[in-house]
């Protein structure tokens, strides 16, 4: 059934269809990450964002006729080149006007005489990154059948206001969230119930007879996002980073509208490794990197070692074997022939780090290559985590699953 969305018309093409509708038409553009996709419409940008590049994605959205209804459609198309050139002015306009996107104009002396706009460029801004990660966590989570969301349960209990149906004996420092009928019970049970011929019977009611309603113990986490940006991630014919960039934006809409009290940090890790703001993710490309696991570790628990929650988690997206290792004196050693024993033994010493500082490590691969199942095997054995060996289409799937259902026991 076709999805109708009712807009404020004002009279012109640009206000005929909502810019939510353009910007999950162009996340693809927006998102780019150095793949080549024959199949892409956008595969003739270079994933550059000028605002050149911007005018012909919108014009290609605007063609595919997947934006206005039949009626604006066989308006937009009986408009001559200025007049579409005039439209995609006005749309661009108020995606800016909208904090979708900021054009950045080329610095003084830039380009030639009557470039300037080809050099132009525009960032995503966070509103739009915000946006582009509502609709990749509604798409992910439409297949689950999640709709209602809450706060990490843990198998610890405590006296609260949300009951779980059972009661427990009151202690100092309990909120008085009195269980009466349990309370009633204990008093009967040691002394029965009795009634005097004057009136009601008086009850003694002692300190261990107080029972409180019990509530789950609900505790915040602190999450590290490792986002593999090596080489490997965009090649072999299939592109891996993209769907991992949208699992990251997804992510972190659902912890900044979900679970308030939590904390989400991204850290890319290539021939070293970096801590981006989330709202940066959008230009992030893959390099001719190799893979310094052990360098994301080491960023992932400096950051986490300022986190005063109760739960730490490191997330690894990952498609690769550890290839590259910082040395001591600041040289990065690589090697992308097996499994280098020396990279090896570094990287599962920072394992070893994380599992004393109670870490969990997810590692979600994105390669199944035997070598990297025993790599990851041990990862999982040493930290107590979880390792999903998937695809770039069910990734987002496995890792909000994994999140959601709160299967990490260590609280405290």
């Amino acid at each position: 059934m076709k999805r109708i969305r009712y807009t404020k018309f004002t009279g012109d093409l640009a206000s005929a269809f909502g810019l939510e509708d353009l910007m999950q038409a162009l996340s693809d553009f927006l998102l780019d990450s150095g793949f080549q996709d024959p199949l892409s419409r956008f595969q003739d940008f270079d994933g550059e964002q000028t605002m050149e590049n911007l005018r012909d994605a919108i014009r290609q959205a605007l063609d595919s006729g997947e934006l206005f209804d039949e009626e604006a459609q066989e308006k937009y198309e009986a408009l001559n080149e200025e007049q579409v050139e005039e439209l995609i002015d006005q749309i661009i306009q108020k995606m800016q006007e909208q904090n979708f996107i900021n054009a950045e104009m080329p610095e003084q002396g830039e380009g030639g005489e009557g470039e300037g706009e080809t050099n132009a460029k525009f960032e995503v801004t966070d509103k739009g990154m915000d946006f582009l990660g509502y609709k990749a966590l509604r798409d992910l989570l439409g297949p689950l059948g999640k709709s209602n969301l809450g706060r990490h349960d843990t198998r610890h209990e405590a006296s609260g206001v949300e009951t779980n149906g059972s009661s427990k004996m009151y202690e100092f420092g309990d909120n008085l969230n009195l269980d009466i009928t349990a309370t009633l019970s204990s008093v009967f049970a040691r002394e029965g119930f009795n009634v005097s011929a004057s009136g009601p019977g008086v009850l003694n009611l002692e300190y261990q007879d107080l029972h409180v309603h019990q509530s789950d113990y609900q505790s915040s986490c602190a999450t590290v996002v490792l986002l593999d940006c090596s080489h490997s991630m965009i090649l072999y014919g299939e592109d891996r980073f993209t769907p991992a960039k949208r699992v990251a934006m997804a992510l972190a809409h659902l912890i900044r509208t979900q679970f308030p009290g939590d904390t989400i940090n991204l850290v890319l890790f290539h021939d070293s490794a970096e801590e981006i703001p989330i709202g940066q993710l959008s230009r992030v490309k893959v390099g001719p990197h190799y893979t310094n696991t052990r360098e994301g570790l080491r960023m992932a628990q400096r950051i986490l070692a300022r986190q005063t929650k109760d739960m730490k988690q490191i997330v690894m997206i990952t498609d690769g074997k550890p290839s590259a290792l910082t040395l001591p004196d600041g040289r990065i050693y690589k090697n992308a022939f097996g499994l280098d024993p020396l990279v090896i033994s570094e990287t599962l010493e920072e394992v070893a780090r994380c599992k004393r500082s109670n870490i969990m490590i997810n590692t979600f691969m994105l390669a199944s290559d035997f070598q990297l199942v025993q790599f990851v095997q041990k990862v999982s054995a040493m930290c107590r985590g979880k390792a999903y060996f998937t695809t770039p289409e069910n990734l987002g799937s496995y890792l909000l699953m994994d999140f959601m259902s709160r299967r990490m026991k260590t609280v405290h």
